[in-house]
């Protein structure tokens, strides 16, 4: 049992936060790419990423997981992310703290998103058994490369004080 549900409902409950994590972050992140702040979206993308890296830590009591370490890391992350945002509005380089931020704690939701499918799915366990295979290595490194380019453009168009003036 975690928190009065078994596990299976418990971790059911948080492969949803996660994805709806995931999905809201990819729209915020379009946003980004308009200039647009999108508030709502935004509350529940950071609502939703907190609440999967505060629920991946009931899993395992025994011992340190590599979630629980990006879960870590993305709480860290998530601090100044929030003071930017809701602290200083967004204003002078608070602006892109905040998108570096975001971007950040999307990738890595999405990382431990391959590193679950990795581990959980038939069909791809073969191909990566320990999770050091080619397969998943290759896998990872496109999507850092990716998330790379997606951050730079983020950081590069999302001025929503233009969208205001």
């Amino acid at each position: 049992m975690i928190l009065g549900m078994s596990v299976p409902t418990f971790t059911l409950l948080h492969v949803i936060i996660s994805v709806i994590a995931i999905v809201s972050g990819l729209i915020v992140l379009g946003g980004m790419y308009g200039a647009q702040r999108l508030p709502g979206w935004t509350a529940l993308f950071l609502l939703t990423t907190a609440l999967t890296s505060i629920t991946g830590f009931f899993f395992s009591i025994t011992k340190i997981t590599p979630g629980q370490i990006f879960g870590a890391i993305t709480l860290a992350v998530m601090v100044p992310t929030l003071i930017a945002l809701y602290g200083f509005h967004l204003r002078g380089a608070w602006r892109w703290i905040y998108a570096g931020g975001a971007v950040i704690v999307l990738y890595l939701n999405v990382f431990v998103l391959i590193a679950q499918l990795f581990a959980k799915v038939t069909v791809l366990q073969p191909l990566a058994p320990t999770q050091s295979e080619p397969p998943f290595l290759i896998t990872e490194v496109i999507v850092l490369a990716i998330f790379g380019v997606l951050g730079i453009l983020a950081l590069v168009k999302f001025h929503p004080e233009r969208r205001l003036a």
